[in-house]
C-alpha cells in the first residue's frame, strides 16, 4: 500500500527529547516500512525516518523561537497532502480533529488516530460535525466521553523490541518519575510517595512553557527534599539505563489518561509501574504482574513493600507480547485494509511479490507468537 503518515510539527519524528505522538508516528512509520508498504512522512524537516520524508517545515516548531502562531505551519501541512492525496492508498493523520474538514469529502481513505484527551467540552460539537470520520483509540478509556464517534479500533501504541531492554546489571535503587511536570501527572504525589516509602526518587522529565509557572511555585520547592533528584529531560539513550536502575515507575496521574507511553517504556526495561487507577492505567498493567494498580498515595506506599512479588523477566515479556512496534503496525494495516475494502472506486496499490513475501513472513511471526 501507499500510505503517508501526517504528524504534528511541534517535534520532530521521533522527537530529539520529550515527545509521546511524534515518538509513536515513528515507530509506527519504520514499522510499516519494515513490513513492505510504500510510507511517504509528512512532518518537520528535521525528522529521520526510513519511510520517504516530506518537510512540511524546516524544523520542530518547539525548537523554533521565531514562530508564535503554531496553527499556521499545520494549516500548510494540510494544504501540502491535499494536493498530492491522490498519490496514496490510506491517508493516517495524528492531528486529531484537524483533517475533518479538508479531507471528509477528498475521496481518498483516511482516518486520525487521536492521541489526546477527548472529555473537554469544546470537543463534543466538533466530532458531532463530523460523524462518519474514522476515528482509532489509542485505548478504550479513551474514547468513553464520545462513545458515538466512527471509532474503527482502539490500537494500543508499541515500541520496538530492541528500542529499550533491560540493564539486569543494575541493581535497581531508586524509584523513577519520567515525563513531563504538569498538574494532571501529579509529581508533588510521586515525591510524597518515595517519602513515606522511605526511597530516593530520580526525576527525569520536561517543563513545557505553559507549565512553567506550576513547576516555579508548586514542583520547584519540592526538588530540594533530600530524597530527590532532578535528573532533567532525557534523551531515548538514557532511558534504558534510568529506567532499569529505578525498583518501580512512579504514575500517580490525576487526570484520564489516553494511553501513557511511559508505562511501556518502562515495561520494556523489565521494571514494575505503581499507577492511579485512572483512563488506561487497567488496560496497559495487569495488576500484581506487571506491577501494581492503586487509588491514593496509601495504596502506592504499601504497593513498593510487595515489589519483590513481580518478575522483571516476566514484564519484558509481557511487553513482547502487547506492545511491540510491530504489532501496532499490524493491526494499522488491518484498519487500512477495512478502509480500502469499504471504498470501492479506490484502488488499492498492488504489493510487489517481494514485499507481499515479506508482508507473509510477518503474518505468519505474529501468528506464531
Amino acid at each position: 500500500m501507499r500510505i503517508a503518515q501526517i504528524a504534528p510539527l511541534y517535534e520532530a519524528v521521533p522527537p530529539k527529547l520529550y515527545g509521546g505522538t511524534e515518538r509513536v508516528v515513528s515507530y509506527l512509520t519504520d514499522a510499516l516500512v519494515e513490513l513492505g508498504h510504500e510510507v511517504t512522512l509528512f512532518a518537520s524537516g528535521d525528522s529521520k525516518t526510513t519511510a520517504h520524508l516530506e518537510p512540511a517545515w524546516p524544523r520542530a516548531l518547539r525548537l523554533d523561537p521565531t514562530i508564535s502562531d503554531t496553527f499556521a505551519p499545520h494549516l500548510l501541512l494540510l494544504e501540502m497532502v491535499r494536493r498530492v492525496a491522490h498519490e496514496f492508498d490510506v491517508l493516517h493523520f495524528h492531528l486529531s480533529y484537524l483533517p475533518f474538514p479538508f479531507f471528509s469529502e477528498a475521496g481518498v481513505p483516511f482516518l486520525s488516530t487521536v492521541h489526546g484527551r477527548l472529555d473537554l467540552p469544546e470537543l463534543k460539537p466538533v466530532f458531532d460535525a463530523f460523524p462518519h470520520a474514522p476515528l482509532v483509540s489509542i485505548s478504550n478509556a479513551q474514547r468513553l466521553p464520545l462513545p458515538h464517534a466512527n471509532w474503527l479500533a482502539t490500537i494500543y501504541h508499541g515500541l520496538p523490541d530492541s528500542l529499550l531492554t533491560p540493564h539486569p546489571e543494575l541493581q535497581p535503587g531508586y524509584l523513577a518519575f519520567l515525563g513531563r511536570i504538569c498538574p494532571e501527572k501529579r509529581l508533588d504525589l510521586a515525591i510524597e510517595i518515595a517519602a513515606q516509602a522511605g526511597l530516593p526518587l530520580k526525576v527525569a522529565a520536561k517543563v513545557d512553557k505553559a507549565d512553567q509557572a506550576y513547576f516555579t511555585t508548586v514542583i520547584e520547592p519540592l526538588l530540594s527534599a533530600p530524597h530527590v533528584e532532578f535528573v532533567g529531560e532525557i534523551d531515548e539513550a538514557q532511558k534504558c539505563a534510568f529506567l532499569s536502575g529505578a525498583k518501580a515507575l512512579l504514575f500517580p496521574i490525576d487526570w484520564p489518561e489516553p494511553f501513557g507511553l511511559v508505562m511501556i517504556e518502562a515495561l520494556a526495561c523489565g521494571t514494575p509501574v505503581i499507577a492511579f487507577n485512572r483512563g488506561s492505567v487497567p488496560e496497559v498493567i495487569e495488576h500484581g504482574v506487571t506491577g501494581y494498580i492503586v487509588d491514593d498515595v496509601p495504596g502506592a506506599v504499601d504497593a513498593l513493600t510487595k515489589l519483590d512479588a513481580l518478575s522483571r523477566p516476566l514484564i519484558r515479556e509481557h511487553f513482547c507480547r502487547r506492545f511491540s512496534a510491530q504489532l501496532m503496525a499490524q493491526h494499522y494495516v488491518d484498519v487500512y485494509m477495512r478502509l480500502l475494502h469499504a471504498a470501492p472506486c479506490t484502488k488499492p496499490h498492488l504489493a510487489s511479490s517481494a514485499e507481499r513475501s515479506i508482508d507473509a513472513d510477518h503474518r505468519y511471526q505474529m501468528n506464531d507468537r
